[in-house]
């Protein structure tokens, strides 16, 4: 059974920022193949489906990004998921807008979501895809820049980054993690 979880902070405040890539990839994933995230656990909504003929949990934590590695755990330890069946889906702002990285482990990086996400694993070796939201403006700070409305000319880009997030899922689902890589990285 594979965890995938998106990163975000609650979307009836933030449905609409930067921050939310993960949680955009996950409505996405569940849109396409049709699953309705209703349950709640683990201070998450999440569900239990099938994509690709593989057991999913789509997960998006109501912990607010800072703390969701608390969630994380939760469903790593009660459904018993080995790292190597664990996918974390986050926003990424050393990245091109548009753009996706697909990485079999590595450290968390500046972002707080992963940081937490390690934290509470204690580990760094779980797949990760990160969506490029590239970094603000001279005029703009990083926390308006993360978690502020997303301007209307930017939203194209920033969808074209979910969508490349959705088939890195699905590609690695189907045949691998180094296939995701190699085919979309």
């Amino acid at each position: 059974m594979y965890l995938i979880v998106g990163l975000g902070n609650p979307e009836t405040d933030y449905a609409n920022t930067r921050h939310n890539m993960g949680f955009h990839v996950i409505n996405e994933l569940a849109k396409e193949y049709e699953i309705q995230i209703l349950r709640k656990k683990f201070k998450s909504e999440y569900e239990i489906a099938t994509i690709e003929d593989q057991k999913v949990i789509l997960v998006k934590p109501q912990t607010f990004m800072n703390i969701s590695g608390e969630a994380v755990i939760e469903f790593v330890n009660f459904y018993k998921i080995e790292l190597d069946k664990i996918i974390i889906i986050y926003d990424d702002v050393d990245i091109e807008p548009g753009k996706i990285r697909i990485r079999k482990n590595g450290s968390a990086g500046s972002h707080n979501g992963m940081k937490s996400v390690v934290h509470f694993l204690n580990q760094e070796n779980f797949a990760r895809i990160r969506v490029g939201i590239g970094k603000p403006d001279e005029e703009t700070n990083m926390i308006e820049h993360v978690i502020g409305a997303i301007p209307e000319e930017e939203r194209q880009i920033l969808e074209e980054g979910v969508q490349r997030a959705k088939q890195a899922v699905i590609e690695l689902l189907k045949n691998g993690i180094d296939s995701a890589m190699n085919k979309l990285n």
